[in-house]
């Protein structure tokens, strides 16, 4: 079942409407991980970046990599004799419903609490910078 891509990405920050996301915006945001997790913002990593790219479009919360070791059925991951895996269910679901199953109210309101959530982290880091800058002789 085709889902409709409008429905998956970040579409506001700080309370604007972001429209077609651009390079520089995932440099931007690159930029605020970056500084979250202390480094300076000449050293973005490709983590950091495709972290960044994910945020904004909508990709999955983890890795691929993760997505792949976590793909496994979790009777599989121990089991040296994997039985039978069973049969695959139709999805079933609206489409405006995510995977989780929350509507798009929940869907909004989820992602207003992380982009609020990355701005009080990005004010912390910079805070802290300053903090570090001051205290330097």
């Amino acid at each position: 079942m085709e889902t409709n891509p409008l429905n998956h990405g970040v579409l506001t920050e700080s309370g604007v409407g972001i429209g077609t996301v651009s390079r520089k915006m995932i440099r931007v945001r690159a930029v605020e991980i970056a500084l979250i997790h202390g480094h300076p913002p000449s050293e973005v990593t490709k983590t950091e970046w495709d972290q960044a790219k994910r945020e904004l479009t909508g990709g999955p919360a983890i890795s691929p990599e993760t997505a792949l070791l976590l793909s496994a059925p979790e009777a599989d991951r121990w089991n040296p004799v994997p039985g039978s895996t069973g049969h695959q269910a139709p999805e079933s679901g609206s489409e405006e419903a995510d995977a989780e199953g929350r509507n798009q109210e929940a869907q909004l309101f989820a992602e207003g609490v992380r982009e609020a959530a990355h701005d009080q982290m990005v004010q912390a880091a910079r805070t802290a910078q300053k903090s570090d800058a001051q205290q330097s002789p």
